[in-house]
């Protein structure tokens, strides 16, 4: 019994936390101490705070990987939720182990707006796209970020002949076309943009560079 116990306590899965980026939201963990054996397996649940009963996630119901996605399950974004994990292998079942409380809409990541850039000859013109969200409208268009946050967006310029740390902050609003003036003909410029959210002071990443030479 004492080796069961040792086994079981060996193979219980460690850190398990959600992970969220704009609404796609997973639950991860790590292997318990053992050596990973081939044959350990996972079994998730999930619930909303408050309930009782568990539910099984069917799609990760005796699964090796270390993640399972519960985008789906977690689309209540104002909700807390919990997920748990239990490991088994060679017929011992580890107890379970519990993430803590989720709330999507307070913790999910938002990610960075997508950047257009249109140039003339002494200002860049850009184009900016809010993240879009898993959850889709009536009509099959995923709904974007916008419709659950107020955001705004941050853009960042690196003019090429100064230091590559210098980003000058150039704008933060609403709008999503944004004109960059007087600009010197024949330097690089590099536009990067976040997603900020005043009520939550979190920003995103910043988006990928966008490059060119006037």
């Amino acid at each position: 019994v004492l080796e069961n116990r040792d086994l079981q306590d060996s193979i219980k899965p460690q850190k398990v936390e959600f992970r969220s980026l704009n609404f796609n939201s997973t639950l991860r963990w790590q292997p318990g101490r053992a050596r990973e054996a081939r044959d350990t397996v996972y079994f998730v649940q999930y619930k909303v705070y408050g309930q009782t009963t568990w539910q099984n996630k069917d799609d990760c119901w005796g699964i090796q990987n270390h993640v399972c996605d519960l985008t789906r399950e977690t689309s209540d974004i104002q909700e807390p939720y919990y997920g748990r994990v239990k490991a088994a292998s060679a017929g011992i079942y580890s107890d379970w182990s519990l993430s803590c409380r989720f709330t999507p809409w307070r913790e999910t990541m938002i990610g960075p707006p997508t950047v257009t850039v249109v140039h003339s000859n002494k200002s860049i013109i850009l184009k900016l796209q809010a993240p879009r969200s898993p959850y889709k409208r009536k009509t099959g268009s995923k709904i974007p970020m916008t419709n659950y946050y107020d955001l705004l967006y941050q853009v960042f310029i690196i003019n090429n002949l100064l230091d590559e740390q210098h980003r000058a902050l150039v704008y933060e609003g609403k709008d999503k076309v944004i004109k960059i003036e007087d600009l010197r003909p024949g330097v690089s410029y590099c536009v990067m943009a976040k997603t900020y959210v005043p009520m939550l002071d979190r920003s995103s990443a910043y988006s990928s560079r966008q490059c060119t030479v006037l």
